[in-house]
C-alpha cells in the first residue's frame, strides 16, 4: 500500500439518539439510526475498493467488531474539540506519518461513488486543494497537499458560509472545486430518494 495517498473518514458511532439528530425529528430516532448505518455500508463499500491507505476516525470511541474491520481501514479517534480542530489533527496526523496526498470525507453522502473519490485524489496532482461543495453551504470533501491550518479556524461549522470561507482560505494556492452534492442531514433530504424508501415506509 502506498504511504502516497491518504483517505480519512470521519464517523460517528451508531449510536440511537447520537445521529442525524436534525433527520430524527422527521423520521424519529430509531429510523435515523438506521439510514445512518445504511450510510455507513455505503461509505464502507464505495471506499473499500480505493487502492490507497485509509483511516476511519470515530467520534467517540474506536469500536471492535464493526463494519470497518475488513476493507484495510486503520482505527483512530477524533481528538476534542470542533470540528475544524478535529480535521486539523487528523490532517496533521497524516501528514506527520509522511503521506502527500490526503482527502477527507464524512460518512453521510449517499451520491458518492469509488470513482470520484479516485479523481479527488488524482486532482492534487495538479493543484494544492481539492474541495466539494454541498448543497447547504458547507462541503462533503476536502483535499490538500500541505497543512493549511487557516482552513480549519474561524469557521462557522454546519452553516451555509463555510465553503466560501474555505476558498478563501485557498487563495495562495491552486485549487479545484468537484461537483456539488447533497448532504443528507433532514428528511427533506432523502424523502424523495429512492435509495431510502424502503426505510423511510417501514413501519416496524
Amino acid at each position: 500500500m502506498s504511504k502516497e495517498n491518504l483517505l480519512i473518514i470521519f464517523t460517528k458511532n451508531p449510536v440511537l439518539g447520537k445521529v442525524k439528530t436534525r433527520l430524527a425529528k422527521g423520521v424519529g430516532d430509531k429510523k435515523a439510526l438506521e439510514i445512518y448505518k445504511f450510510l455507513l455500508k455505503h461509505t464502507k463499500d464505495v471506499t473499500s475498493k480505493l487502492k490507497v491507505s485509509k483511516q476511519v476516525y470515530y467520534a467517540w470511541n474506536i469500536a471492535e467488531n464493526d463494519i470497518w474491520d475488513n476493507g484495510g481501514f486503520q482505527k483512530r479517534l477524533q481528538v476534542e474539540g470542533d470540528l475544524g480542530e478535529k480535521m486539523e489533527a487528523a490532517f496533521k496526523a497524516g501528514f506527520d506519518e509522511g503521506y502527500k496526498k490526503i482527502v477527507i470525507i464524512g460518512s453521510d453522502l449517499y451520491d458518492l461513488d469509488t470513482t470520484e473519490l479516485e479523481n479527488a485524489l488524482e486532482e492534487l496532482e495538479a493543484h494544492d486543494y481539492v474541495i466539494g461543495p454541498a448543497e447547504d453551504g458547507g462541503y462533503y470533501l476536502l483535499g490538500m497537499k500541505s497543512l493549511n491550518s487557516a482552513l480549519f479556524i474561524n469557521k462557522a461549522w454546519s452553516t451555509s458560509s463555510v465553503f466560501e470561507q474555505s476558498l478563501q482560505d485557498m487563495q495562495e494556492g491552486t485549487y479545484i472545486a468537484l461537483p456539488l452534492k447533497n448532504d443528507i442531514d433532514t428528511l427533506e433530504d432523502i424523502k424523495d430518494h429512492p435509495a431510502f424508501q424502503k426505510i423511510i415506509n417501514n413501519d416496524r
